[in-house]
Formats: C-alpha cells, structure tokens, sequence
C-alpha cells in the first residue's frame, strides 16, 4: 500500500494537452513506456558514460547507466512505499539530455552556447521530452505528466537562480514550481544515480586497469567489503573476489539510503506529495557518514579516473571536435538535415539558430558525431581512451 507522501495516480495534475488516460495502464506507466520509446531514449546505447562509446562493450554506456539507475530507483521506491512506476520513469529519462561523450561534451557545448543562454543537460532532457521528439500527431514531445516533468526538471532539488533556458522557456507555458522540492519519487531517482555511478565507476575502471583491486581494499566502506568477501571466501578467484566486494558496496548504499530516508520521513511525518514538496530539504539521502565516505572515493575516482593522462588527451579530442562542429553548422545551417533545416527557415536571430545548432550536436551520439566531423570538417581520428562522465 502506497503511503500518504506517495504520488498518488489518481490525482495527478494532468498533462500539457489533455487526453484520455488508458483503462489498462496509469498515467505513470505511460510515461515510462513514452520514454522507453523515445528516439532520445535509443541513442543513449551509443553515447559516453565513462569510457568512449567505441572501445568496447564491455564498459557503460548512458543507457545501460539509465537502466542501473531505473533498477536502484524502484528497490528504493518499493521499500519507501512510493508510486514506482514514477520513480522509474523519471530514473529513465534523467540522462536525455546528455550531449555526446559525457560531461566533457556538455562542458564544450556550454562554453559555446554561453552568448546564447548556455547549455544544460537537466534543462535540455526536458526540452526533449515536451518539444525534441516529434512522432505524435496533436503535439510536439511525449506529453508527459505534470509530475513526471517535474521529477525530470528537479530531481536534484529546486531549481533557483538563472534558469536555463530550455527549462524556463517550457515553465512559462507549464508552471513547474521550481522553487519547490520535487516528490519523493524524483529525490529516489537521484540518489539511485549517485548509488549507480559510483558503483560502475569502479568497475570500469578497474577493467580499464586505471587502478587496482588492492587501490580499492584501502578506500572508506570498500576495506569492509573487502575483508568480508576475504573471510567468507579465502583465496576466491581476482574477478570473483572484486565482483563480490563491489556488489556488497551497492547493497551498502542502497541500504543506508533507505533506512535514512525512511527516518526523515518518519520523524517529517508528510501526510502529502505536497508535504514532501515543502519540506525545505531533501528527504531521501544519505547517511552523513556514508556521504563523507563518497565523497573520499569520488576524490579517488577524479583523480585516478576521469583526470588520467589518457582522459585529459580525450578530453582534449572530443572538446575540439565540439568546438569545429558548432561554428560549422552556424555558417552553414544548410548542412543540418532536412527535418532541422525546416526549423532553420523560421528563425529570426543568431540565437535561435545556435539553440538548433546546439540541439542538433546534443542528440549525436558519440560515433555519430566522430563522423560527422570527419566527414564535414576533416581531422584526425579520436585517440582510444575516456571521456570523463557520471
């Protein structure tokens, strides 16, 4: 049974364009199956997590990161007697608007898109979800739920300060309170991100051979892991002994998030969605202890990982190829696909063209925006290695 701060589905705050709900699927079901089939969604297979799309399927992707995520999300939401459909659904969309190869990628396309408004993937996951894809007959986007976007534009707390255009542009028609906490159900679906990615991080980099297991057996809550996975099975095969270890790191955050957030609930009392939303703070976290114990190993993982020698060459080949596309496509706008082209013909300043242009890069995955750079700017090949993401 759902508890009273869980979203409720039978009271949601509809869609931007009305339309008959299904007899056969909630609300939230649909959002997740729109986002499941969201073109957005499939390019994510091809796009960075850590290490380049193309060296080899063995490491990340944001897609498979996407499903890790949506998998933590809905044991969490479960546990905290949350909607889970909800949770799965904004835990699936939370990385849309991901440019290629990672943060790198964004980082290059925000220092270019600063005259224009900046670039922002939160903001523009949800530009793709209510404007980008364009496959329904009565309007642009996947007319998600009010509360689905909220989740996706929020998950990370309010959203103050300068919004990012693509987000604030979208609030104007459909107030999305950004001032306020999102619901439960977004807050798990972020700490399902953080317990992700700090659990594939160091998989992939110790199968990249970027530090060892040994590295890893000194760091806070893994020199516990470790040593139990040592006394229950003295002298285990290397691979079996890391897996067992790190698979016993995840059930320690996934644990503490839930006996944590279920504390702060208890002790808040929320007796609505609403509740939750005003509540000043997020509810769903970390323990303090744990947090502090992270953020030792993400100093590790900066570090050791994402500011390796052979990261720091990446970075500086993907950001160059960044840098030659978007000033290619700004002078020769005629060189955009046909369906971008279409939207090109309407614009009436420099800065609507750069949000096409740089909507455009943002969909590439990462092998398609090597060869559109080969082929339209010419160059070198990207040297193997990382790209630095989470």
């Amino acid at each position: 049974m759902a508890a009273p701060y869980a979203t409720d589905p039978e009271q949601i705050r509809g869609r931007l364009f009305p339309e008959e709900e299904s007899i056969f699927r909630s609300p939230f079901q649909r959002d997740r199956d729109r986002i499941i089939h969201a073109s957005a969604f499939r390019r994510l297979k091809h796009k960075t997590q850590v290490f380049i799309e193309h060296e080899g399927d063995y490491f990340r992707t944001r897609l498979t990161h996407s499903i890790e995520v949506a998998q933590v999300a809905r044991t969490i939401a479960a546990a905290l007697d949350l909607n889970v459909e909800l949770t799965e659904a904004v835990a699936l969309a939370h990385d849309l608007g991901h440019p290629p190869f990672g943060h790198t990628g964004e980082d290059a396309l925000n220092t270019l898109m600063v005259p224009y408004g900046g670039f922002d993937h939160n903001a523009q996951a949800v530009r793709i979800v209510t404007t980008l894809e364009r496959h329904y007959a009565e309007w642009d986007g996947l007319n998600l739920t009010w509360e689905a976007l909220e989740g996706i534009a929020k998950h990370n707390g309010p959203v103050t300060g300068d919004i990012p255009y693509a987000l604030a542009i979208y609030n104007e028609r459909h107030d999305l309170e950004l001032h306020t906490h999102a619901s439960a159900e977004a807050q798990a679906a972020a700490l399902s991100d953080d317990i992700a990615y700090n659990n594939h991080d160091l998989h992939d980099g110790l199968r990249a051979e970027l530090f060892s297991t040994d590295e890893l057996a000194e760091l806070p809550i893994l020199d516990r892991c470790f040593a139990r996975v040592d006394e229950l099975y003295p002298g285990l095969n290397y691979y079996r002994r890391r897996h067992e270890a790190l698979r016993r790191f995840f059930g320690i955050l996934v644990e503490d998030v839930i006996t944590v957030s279920r504390r702060n609930l208890a002790e808040l009392g929320p007796q609505s969605v609403h509740d939750v939303r005003h509540a000043g703070r997020m509810l769903v976290q970390f323990s303090p202890d744990l947090w502090g114990d992270l953020k030792t190993i993400r100093k590790f993982l900066f570090t050791r990982m994402y500011r390796a020698p052979v990261v720091i060459e990446m970075r500086e080949a993907v950001t160059h190829m960044i840098e030659e596309l978007f000033p290619f496509f700004m002078e020769n706008p005629d060189m955009l696909p046909k369906q971008w082209r279409k939207d090109v013909e309407t614009v009436s300043s420099e800065t609507a063209l750069a949000r096409i242009v740089s909507d455009y890069i943002s969909g590439m995955t990462d092998r398609f925006a090597i060869q559109q750079h080969k082929k339209l700017v010419g160059g070198t090949p990207v040297p193997p290695g990382v790209t630095d993401g989470n």
